[in-house]
């Protein structure tokens, strides 16, 4: 029977060059040998950047991207294209079995469209072609790939019956995913260490309760609400170990130097 895996979620910008590419490569190798391994990446500021190519204006609204058709078309390009073809090529070449996805593959994160998000100022705003996954997608392809001793790496986006390719947050798709395969530990990445107080120190254990509290004071904002949120999401589904950790160095991702959801 294949060992409970392990889920490391990075964002884009973890993989924006070439030298925090090596850094990340470094950190997979090392989890990959110590068992099955399971990669989520977003896309981030590559995804800006594509807009601008494309002449498409970016809209936001409090961290979370609003997405139309056009920003659709460049989110596929380049979640399911450049940066899930460089991570897996990068892995491969150091010797990582890793298989290149994204959630719309046999289905895995099925969605559902997101409702619609409501601002401090109780404004609601249509996110559009934005997905929810649902709990009950079938994960079978991804545990067939680690029982064959494989490395998905899965890009973020899902499908819907109604509405066809949507884009999903990262974090939400790596807690989807964590749950429903069972993983003994979710580590969710990103440029800092954890979750910061409002000294911007880094807080090393959190409560849901805390968490919850953090969010409703201001202190996390933008995207580290969208990480707590999937943390409390991953935890309440039944994934053990759940950490925000830093994603900048080989170091932090093995030391888990951030913030662990109790």
């Amino acid at each position: 029977m294949t060992p409970r895996p392990v889920l490391v979620k990075f964002g884009g910008e973890l993989v924006e060059s070439e030298e925090r590419l090596a850094a990340v490569g470094e950190a997979l190798v090392a989890q990959a040998a110590a068992g099955p391994l399971v990669v989520v990446h977003g896309g981030g500021r590559e995804i800006d950047a594509e807009l601008a190519r494309r002449g498409v204006a970016k809209q936001a609204v409090d961290g979370l991207r609003i997405t139309d058709a056009p920003t659709l078309e460049a989110v596929v390009a380049v979640l399911g294209g450049t940066i899930n073809t460089r991570l897996v090529a990068h892995l491969v070449s150091v010797g990582v079995k890793a298989v290149g996805l994204s959630g719309v593959d046999a289905g895995l994160a099925r969605s559902t469209r997101a409702a619609a998000h409501v601002t401090a100022a109780g404004t609601s705003v249509d996110l559009g072609l934005v997905g929810e996954p649902e709990a009950g997608a079938d994960l079978g392809l991804v545990r067939h790939l680690l029982d064959g001793g494989y490395v998905p790496v899965i890009a973020s986006l899902g499908i819907s019956e109604s509405d066809g390719v949507l884009n999903v947050n990262a974090d939400t798709l790596a807690a989807h995913v964590a749950a429903g395969i069972g993983a003994r530990e979710l580590l969710l990445t990103g440029g800092t260490a954890g979750v910061l107080d409002g000294h911007g120190q880094t807080i090393p254990t959190l409560t849901p309760a805390e968490a919850e509290a953090l969010m409703q004071d201001g202190t996390a904002s933008a995207g580290m609400i969208a990480k707590l949120r999937a943390a409390l999401a991953a935890k309440a589904r039944g994934v053990a170990a759940v950490a925000i950790v830093e994603g900048r160095t080989a170091a932090a991702i093995a030391e888990r130097r951030g913030t662990r959801i109790a």
